[in-house]
């Protein structure tokens, strides 16, 4: 039960930055905290994945900043951030053997994140009078709540 708590809540990360969870469950299958072997994420912990995903992840980072950038419940950003947590949950289900419930609720996470992220952006923007620090804090909590999950799974 407490790996598909996990897997709701690196997909909620997804939902906040679509490919910060998968760079997160790809360090730690890389690191050898997640046994992605013999299964169909065995390529999360080929040494070149961890940095593939997260360049990636830088990128999505500085583009999320850029004025058109379109809107994350748009049907292809939104489609992108569930596709993220839905791996990202699958993988942390894959550790203890419930992989497809991990794929479910990493996949329900980042719709719930993804509609709590943007609302909490919009306030928070509202609140600074201004997007940037509201997107640097989604960062950052994104950024932590990552590490956070993945160690603790």
């Amino acid at each position: 039960m407490f790996a598909l708590i996990l897997a709701f809540l690196i997909g909620s990360v997804s939902g906040s930055r679509t490919l910060l969870a998968p760079a997160a469950v790809s360090w730690a299958a890389y690191g050898g905290w997640l046994d992605m072997s013999g299964s169909w994420l065995f390529f999360l912990a080929h040494p070149v994945s961890p940095w593939v995903f997260t360049a990636m992840a830088v990128v999505e980072l500085i583009v999320d900043k850029l004025p058109t950038t379109p809107s994350r419940k748009q049907p292809f950003p939104f489609a992108s951030r569930i596709a993220g947590g839905a791996i990202a949950g699958a993988a942390i289900g894959m550790n203890t053997g419930v992989w497809v419930g991990g794929l479910v609720a990493g996949g329900i996470g980042a719709v719930a994140g993804t509609l709590v992220g943007y609302a909490a952006r919009m306030r928070m923007a509202a609140a600074f009078g201004r997007d940037r620090p509201a997107a640097l804090l989604e960062d950052a909590v994104a950024l932590i709540a990552a590490v956070l999950i993945v160690a603790a799974a």
